[in-house]
């Protein structure tokens, strides 16, 4: 499996990130291509910084069942809900901005300090580094292809 903290694999999201222009239209959901990479930025700086997210019942329930379920399958499954704070609205945003900024995010996973107290996403629960490193890869190349990238 691809994962974030294998350099190779930075390098070519990176590269992908770096193709993405104002032109772009998505194959799927409802995102333009600003507001995706913001909402990139945004999901990488949460995880980059450990940040605790309130979990959501369902998750509590169902989470752990899915997250295995997930990092089994090749790619995402289209139009999956978004955790409610990493949702974007804002149609003024610096394409070229964000995507230095979103690069420089992805490049921080060389470096990655696993949180001592570990890391719980919202839906999945505790997530391993190595669980970490499949979902941000995951969740990077969804994007990435829901653009044609």
């Amino acid at each position: 499996m691809k994962t974030v903290f294998d350099e190779s694999f930075r390098e070519e999201l990176i590269f992908r990130i770096g193709q993405l222009s104002a032109g772009d239209r998505a194959l799927w959901g409802k995102m333009d291509v600003r507001q995706m990479v913001r909402h990139l930025v945004l999901s990488q700086e949460w995880i980059l910084q450990g940040r605790r997210l309130r979990r959501v019942l369902v998750g509590r329930l169902f989470g752990r069942m899915i997250l295995k379920k997930m990092l089994k399958e090749e790619l995402l499954r289209r139009n999956s809900p978004s955790l409610a704070e990493l949702i974007v609205s804002d149609a003024n945003i610096d394409l070229s901005r964000e995507k230095k900024v979103l690069a420089g995010l992805v490049q921080g996973f060389g470096a990655y300090a696993y949180p001592a107290g570990g890391f719980v996403h919202p839906f999945f629960g505790k997530m391993t580094r190595e669980q970490i490193g499949y979902f941000v890869y995951k969740h990077l190349d969804h994007h990435l292809r829901q653009f044609g990238r």
